[in-house]
């Protein structure tokens, strides 16, 4: 089939916060679309890194095919632009077999930087390591003055969280916040049905701490550690990840085991909380809440309806 420009292109994309029950959604989508699954998570792009990332057995996919894991070694940087580059070809790829592409995930500067037009140079996959530890509120927003003025500007020197954020987009996109708030006053590139999945903040936080026990019985430890005994940096990009930072804490003989999973329910809570705020306010999202399990069935249906209205195109009963 000869390739579609890019803004005929069909292509649905499910976001929500960490354990909102993303990943089964897609399963039943890629079902009833003829669809084919591109993860849009920047962690779970790494061999080995199973248990922390929450990444999809051969069993759950169910035969549908997936994309974009266990793609990199580990101590390799993975960026924006890589993501960027490669979820594009994979969406000429999947729409040329008469599929429709379907990203999933709640990495969301990454998916933004995918439907909309941002242009990164070509040093963005060098990261330029900025060192956020042990800064002090002044210093953090000093350090934003001098990369982004105008955010600057705009930032409280007390709300650490967004300078801190403002800081790690530079690193990550070698671009401003400012630049890539301009940028995204484009038009989105693709036909493009989104969803996002929201629940109850208390029932979400339970869901949260509930995976967190089950990784820690399904082998966290012994995942983490294979990595920290091959000397692999905690400097890494993916030792970052929550999940594998608190178990290097605890290695490092920091913290007890304990603590180490307490700091990672209470991380992978705030981190929930950033993934709603980012979904809510940077994109065009329809939220369809998720919160009641009996309900799931009805929620599922008007997902199904909303996406065949959205893009024009019918279900597979």
């Amino acid at each position: 089939m000869k390739r579609l420009a890019q803004e005929m292109q069909k292509l649905i994309v499910i976001v929500g916060p960490t354990a909102v029950g993303k990943t089964k959604l897609s399963i039943e989508m890629a079902k009833r679309f003829n669809g084919e699954i591109i993860s849009g998570d920047s962690m779970q792009v790494y061999k080995g890194m199973d248990i922390g990332t929450a990444k999809i057995t051969a069993e759950e996919m169910e035969g549908i095919p997936h994309h974009l894991l266990d793609i990199k070694e580990p101590d390799k940087a993975f960026s924006v632009a890589d993501f960027q580059k490669l979820v594009r070809e994979k969406i000429n790829e999947i729409t040329d077999r008469d599929a429709i592409p379907i990203i999933v995930g709640g990495t969301g500067l990454y998916i933004q930087a995918v439907l909309y037009d941002y242009h990164f140079s070509e040093s963005t996959s060098e990261h330029t390591h900025l060192d956020l530890h042990d800064m002090s509120p002044l210093e953090l927003h000093n350090k934003l003055k001098s990369i982004d003025p105008e955010s600057a500007n705009k930032i409280h020197p007390n709300n650490v969280r967004r300078v801190i954020r403002a800081l790690e987009i530079f690193e990550q996109t070698g671009k401003t916040m400012t630049e890539l708030q301009s940028e995204q006053k484009k038009s989105i590139l693709y036909n493009t049905a989104l969803v996002g999945l929201s629940m109850d903040r208390d029932k979400l936080y339970e869901r949260i701490n509930k995976r967190v026990d089950i990784m820690v019985k399904d082998g966290l430890v012994n995942e983490v550690k294979q990595f920290y005994d091959s000397g692999l940096s905690r400097d890494a990009q993916s030792v970052k990840a929550i999940g594998y930072k608190e178990i290097y804490d605890y290695l490092d003989e920091k913290v007890s085991l304990d603590e180490a999973i307490i700091q990672l329910k209470q991380n992978s809570r705030h981190y929930a909380k950033r993934q709603f705020t980012w979904f809510r306010n940077k994109m065009d999202v329809a939220w369809f809440d998720m919160t009641e399990e009996r309900e799931h069935l009805k929620k599922t249906r008007e997902i199904i309806d909303f996406i065949a209205g959205k893009l024009q195109i019918k279900s597979n009963t």
